[in-house]
């Protein structure tokens, strides 16, 4: 399980650090009709080398802040994705 605090309508999407203990996420999609919560699926699922299908947003889908799930890996290996994408 992850916190992730996303940005929608940023210039470019990546990591972006950490903030209060949660991802920092920078979007290009605008939150408008489920577009930034897809490519913050894309996203994950392209830095944890996972499918898709494996990224689900548990919580938060109408807020900036949302807990989502990844399927497949534990968490040692996620944070370890994490901070090779944001070092």
């Amino acid at each position: 399980m992850l916190t992730v605090r996303v940005i929608p309508r940023a210039g470019r999407s990546g990591l972006a650090g950490m903030r209060g203990g949660d991802l920092l996420v920078r979007l290009t999609a605008p939150p408008v009709d489920g577009a930034a919560n897809a490519e913050l699926v894309e996203l994950l699922a392209a830095v944890l080398h996972v499918p898709k299908r494996a990224v689900t947003i548990v919580s938060g889908e109408r807020s900036r802040i949302k807990r989502v799930r990844i399927d497949g890996v534990d968490d040692r290996r996620i944070e370890s994705l994490l901070q090779r994408q944001r070092g």
